[in-house]
């Protein structure tokens, strides 16, 4: 039953994960390396979960939106409207 948990919020956070990158822009080269890392720990994400190890998974989105916050807040990364 936990193991369902896990996956479910996996994808869940993996979509809405995927929604955010495609409405983020790097403002300045320092959003570029924060973006880049990001990007780069969602592909982890999958690499985890397709290897069965879902909490190392997990992590790495975490990880991915961190990322994305941090560039916000430091205003290195912007959310664009679509």
């Amino acid at each position: 039953m936990l193991r369902n948990e896990l996956e479910n919020k996996i994808e869940k956070w993996s979509h809405k994960l995927d929604e955010k990158l495609n409405r983020i822009r790097a403002v300045d080269d320092h959003g570029e390396r924060i973006l880049e890392n990001a990007e780069a720990y969602r592909r982890d994400s999958d690499h985890f979960f397709e290897n069965d190890e879902l909490i190392e998974s997990f992590e790495s989105l975490i990880w991915a939106w961190a990322f994305l916050e941090i560039g916000e807040n430091l205003n290195h990364l912007a959310t664009i409207d679509e």
